[in-house]
């Protein structure tokens, strides 16, 4: 018996080495990118490693950082979400297909920031493809990047696309990152990750030379911890570009945003509020609650809407459009990148690179992208009549009905409810978010942080018509201001680990 009971002890403590041996060796192997780094920059690179995994690429270029909030955009370091090319760093969407992608080209908006003086620090892990491989990815996983990690409760999604770009910048790696989104993708990692989040007008800000899902939805954004530093960052990367023809009136709605932001904007202003768009979480639905009354005490005359447009007729009508677009989009991004360096040339070269590499594969499969290859071109009917309805449905018979019937000058909503926990079995537990009318409607979307469920940071949505850029940032910075609700993560390393939790949990004594 004793006999047994040591080997058995014996057993335990050869398992809990090796356990121990392999964290350090993963550990090691994780912490050896930051090794080449300039101290500044290799000090997140560690925290980074070891906790949110958030960056893909740290610049090696980079060697001080003494930015302070209030400078301004000068020596502000900046992170990209890696599917917008940087001339000195790959630019890879996360998939293994693309990782010696490196065209030696700034996207223009890229160009924009340097130009301005922006440092930019490196490149954020995503949802590979921008989450459009899979109907059961794991959001913030990328078989590059790995899988990033909600820096409230690392064991909680970061929902995605941009989900490098806001748990950076909720971690605070960077002060700001730039986002892409088609629909969700800046807003539902913003919210998640307790940050700003901001969707432009598509047509603000150049596509040009970043890895495309929809010339109808996609627009790049910025992601920071204050609305100004969005906006400041906005400032610089809005504009017309040549080359992507969406952006023809940019120039005429450029402004400078950060200038245009009131702290009492929202005083006298009627707000209409999606009242169909709550109901992703209870806890939700009381910080939204409590919210309201703060808007109303900032001078904001409420307006419930109560009915809004179908969203299953928008929705099928947008997957028509982004299945068709996907296919067209990818092939023209991917010949226009070096034979050499990204030998898949098509999206089927992709699908059929994703079979022969087990880990693309690992984790979820490409349904979608075998969907996307199978549709027939933009000059198919049934896109072209899918494109008119899904725009019709949500913009002029959505988001401008409802201002117009309302008579109120912007809408709003809960961004979407708290993290789910991060499942590598069943994929995401999305319960649903305020995104898809501004995102199909290629309208103005802000998500600006707007309290706390039990430790996890949610959002509150502001969406405008169409060129509101400027009025949907200033409520948004006046509801900031009034409401403070921010506040730092704890890197907990789960909710029932939070200090305000533990508590809870444990029996009265």
């Amino acid at each position: 018996m004793a006999a047994a009971e040591a080997a058995e002890t014996a057993a335990i403590a050869a398992d809990e080495a090796w356990a121990e041996a392999s964290l350090e060796d993963d550990t090691r192997a994780r912490l050896d990118g930051c090794i080449d780094l300039y101290d500044a920059v290799a000090d997140l690179c560690i925290g980074d490693r070891l906790t949110t995994n958030a960056v893909i690429t740290w610049s090696r270029s980079v060697s001080t950082l003494d930015w302070r909030p209030g400078d301004g955009i000068r020596g502000m370091p900046i992170l990209i979400k890696d599917n917008i090319e940087t001339f000195d760093m790959p630019t890879t969407a996360g998939s293994m297909a693309l990782i010696g992608n490196a065209p030696g080209r700034d996207a223009p908006l890229v160009a924009r920031l340097r130009a301005e003086g922006a440092v930019i620090l490196g490149k954020a892990n995503l949802s590979e493809w921008a989450n459009i491989r899979s109907s059961e990815s794991i959001s913030g996983w990328s078989a590059v990047g790995g899988l990033s990690r909600n820096p409230y409760a690392l064991d909680r999604n970061t929902c995605g696309s941009s989900a490098g770009s806001a748990a950076a910048v909720a971690a605070g790696l960077a002060p700001a990152a730039i986002g892409t989104e088609t629909d969700g993708s800046i807003t539902c990692p913003a919210a998640i990750n307790g940050i700003v989040g901001f969707k432009p007008t598509v047509g603000l800000v150049s596509r040009t030379h970043i890895v495309p899902i929809s010339r109808s939805q996609d627009t790049a954004g910025p992601m920071a911890r204050t609305v100004r530093d969005a906006a400041l960052v906005l400032t610089v990367i809005a504009g017309s570009d040549p080359a992507d023809p969406a952006t023809a009136e940019a120039d005429a709605h450029r402004v400078d945003f950060a200038a245009g932001l009131d702290a009492g904007s929202l005083r006298g202003q009627r707000i209409g509020v999606m009242r169909f768009l709550t109901g992703y979480s209870t806890g939700t639905d009381l910080v939204f609650e409590e919210n309201l009354r703060a808007l109303e005490a900032a001078g904001a005359i409420l307006v419930d809407i109560t009915e809004g447009p179908d969203g299953g007729a928008i929705g099928g009508a947008e997957f028509a459009v982004l299945l068709t677009e996907l296919k067209v989009d990818l092939n023209l991004y991917l010949a226009s990148t070096d034979p050499a360096q990204v030998p898949t040339r098509t999206l089927a070269d992709v699908i059929a690179f994703n079979e022969a590499t087990p880990r693309e594969l690992a984790l979820f499969g490409q349904d979608i992208f075998i969907a996307a290859e199978a549709t027939e071109g933009l000059e198919d009917p049934d896109y072209i009549a899918a494109r008119e309805r899904s725009l019709r449905l949500a913009g002029p018979e959505g988001i401008d009905r409802m201002i117009a019937d309302h008579d109120v000058v912007v809408l709003i909503a809960p961004t979407t409810g708290p993290a789910w926990s991060i499942d590598v079995v069943n994929g995401d537990n999305y319960l649903g978010s305020a995104s898809q009318l501004a995102a199909v409607a290629g309208y103005p979307h802000l998500t600006v942080p707007m309290g706390f469920v039990d430790g996890l940071p949610v959002g509150m949505s502001f969406i405008g018509g169409k060129w509101q850029d400027q009025q949907v940032l200033s409520f948004g910075y006046a509801f900031e201001q009034a409401t403070q609700a921010r506040r730092d993560p704890e890197f907990a390393p789960s909710v029932d680990r939070m200090e305000a939790v533990v508590p809870l949990l444990r029996p009265l004594p």
